[in-house]
């Protein structure tokens, strides 16, 4: 331990723990170890520290910070061993660069005397701290105690600013045991957003205007903007149309609103396209030609010209963003004509054209859509219900959909959705698995019994890597490897947890498994047995074609 010849003063763990509460955290999950004692310790020591969720893995404890971030657009705090811990976390850390989502990872390096020296000491990975650079957007050591009341209000700083994302903190054990007198300052730092441009914004609002068929593309940065878009979207008559990322910034069934797959088609008749918190991966695969104009609202700057030069460049959040184009737009415009007979057709369309290719599938998400309230929160997985989920199921209010963006991360759900059930509350979180993907983080069938925590878990057990499966038989001539599955019997599982569990046969035995789990004051799980010959390929509406 560094001496600092002041033993009255309070630990860096003390500090960490104050500054978790200073910032209004009032839950951590995590996975204690050698590492991390001192922070638990004063943890333990403070009556009104934030409430410790223990988990079996570090995968569990990092997915369950995400979880929590995507209900609730809050921090979500892991705490997780450094090393193996790291590492062990990184996927999550991964899924919530894609997902921007606001997690802080708390972890611990070796003791400082043994920095850079290769000692293999215990838990030592080569430069720890560039590992974790790859997978946040702000990354920091503590040197010394005296350093962390700083560094934790950066690191807030950080998640509440500018594009959300994930950030790190390492603070070596020596460290979290070393005192010190430093505090922190009375007041919190300023949490600043960029003005809007005025300039910029009548840009835009010129392009807006020009346009014939204009489109609103909205992505997770504007899942607080509902309101602003839906005035943006009537000033121009323009559909608002979201896939993944951006389902519940409108609800499903706003006049206005389109899935992603449904507006495909009309992309090649679009002449102006305005993309608010999205990637707007359209143009990529969607194509794009010179006649397209295309606007951006966006806090990151580099996404207006990663795959296509925007026209005009909003760099503002997209509530304000939206709400000046709208209000620009608004002095202007003369009466444009309506439509949404239009936007209804495409929508009809599409909906009566999947439940004819995708019936199986769509039976299910019916079942789920029945028994949940409009705010009820999904949480999908990769598996064949839930690929189909990502374009059809009825997305009804912001953050009451969780997905895993562009990772695409096998295994997240289940211990994403126990997070997403702490930070829910009393909204009912489901979480829909296949039998592949639920047993990455299986074990935290204990953390959700231990904790309580409330969740509804569906596998969809057929005994294979079903996606697997179907590429082998369609690309390699019906040749299998590696796709089959060994599984337990998943309901003997859970019950073996002490937790209850339901078998149910078909989507009407789905329908009612649910309706009995809202009943249990406490988790459960729902096995539904299928076969992967019955459901038919997704694949077709998931990317779009190509139209320009």
């Amino acid at each position: 331990m560094v001496q600092t010849g002041n033993e009255s003063g309070k630990t860096g763990g003390d500090l960490l723990v104050e500054g978790l509460e200073r910032w209004s955290i009032d839950q951590l999950f995590g996975v204690p170890g050698v590492q991390l004692d001192q922070l638990f310790d004063a943890i333990q020591r403070k009556p009104d520290a934030p409430r410790v969720y223990h988990c079996r893995h570090e995968q569990g404890a990092a997915y369950m910070a995400f979880g929590y971030a995507m209900a609730t657009g809050k921090p979500g705090v892991c705490a997780i061993v450094p090393g193996p811990g790291v590492l062990n976390g990184g996927a999550a850390l991964a899924t919530a660069w894609a997902c921007n989502a606001r997690v802080l990872c708390l972890t611990s390096t070796i003791n400082s005397a043994f920095h850079g020296r290769g000692l293999g000491a215990l838990h030592e990975i080569e430069d720890q701290t560039g590992l974790l650079r790859g997978l946040t957007k702000w990354t920091a050591r503590a040197r010394h105690a005296s350093e962390i009341p700083g560094l934790v209000d950066e690191a807030f700083r950080q998640l509440l600013s500018g594009r959300p994302r994930p950030v790190a903190l390492e603070i070596p054990p020596d460290i979290l045991a070393q005192r010190t007198n430093a505090a922190y300052p009375a007041a919190l730092p300023s949490i600043t957003k960029p003005a809007v441009d005025p300039s910029m914004i009548d840009k835009a609002a010129e392009l807006c205007l020009a346009a014939k068929k204009p489109m609103i593309i909205v992505g997770s940065g504007a899942m607080d903007a509902g309101d602003e878009v839906r005035a943006l979207a009537e000033e121009l008559q323009a559909p608002i149309v979201t896939r993944n990322m951006g389902r519940g910034v409108v609800p499903a069934e706003d006049p206005y609103h389109l899935p992603g797959a449904a507006a495909n088609g009309m992309w090649a008749d679009t002449d102006c396209v305005i993309g608010i918190g999205t990637r707007l991966q359209q143009l990529r695969e969607w194509g794009h030609d010179p006649s397209l104009r295309i606007v951006r609202i966006d806090l990151d700057y580099s996404e207006t010209n990663k795959i296509a030069l925007a026209d005009a460049a909003i760099i503002a959040d997209a509530s304000d963003g939206a709400r000046a184009l709208a209000d620009a737009i608004a002095t202007q415009n003369p009466q444009r004509e309506s439509r949404l007979e239009e936007i209804a057709a495409v929508r009809g369309q599409f909906e009566n054209a999947i439940k004819e290719e995708l019936a199986p599938q769509i039976a299910y998400l019916d079942a789920l859509r029945s028994e949940m309230a409009d705010d009820d929160v999904l949480v999908d997985e990769m598996t064949q219900v839930a690929y189909v989920g990502r374009y059809a199921f009825p997305v009804k209010a912001p953050r009451s959909f969780v997905h895993s963006s562009f990772q695409g991360t096998l295994g997240y759900g289940f211990a994403t959705a126990l997070g997403a059930q702490v930070g829910a509350g009393d909204r009912q979180v489901i979480s829909i698995n296949g039998d592949g993907g639920f047993m990455y983080t299986m074990p935290e069938l204990a953390t959700a019994m231990l904790h309580d925590i409330h969740l509804i878990a569906i596998v969809f057990t057929d005994g294979h890597f079903g996606n697997v499966k179907r590429i082998q038989a369609s690309a390699y001539g019906g040749r299998h490897i590696a796709c089959e599955l060994h599984n337990p019997d998943f309901v003997a599982l859970a019950q073996s947890f002490g937790m209850a569990a339901l078998r149910a046969e078909g989507p009407e035995g789905l329908r009612m498994a649910l309706r009995e789990a809202k009943q249990v004051k406490g988790p459960v799980l729902i096995e539904c047995p299928v076969h992967d010959e019955e459901f038919p390929s997704p694949w077709k509406h998931i990317h779009g074609r190509k139209v320009r």
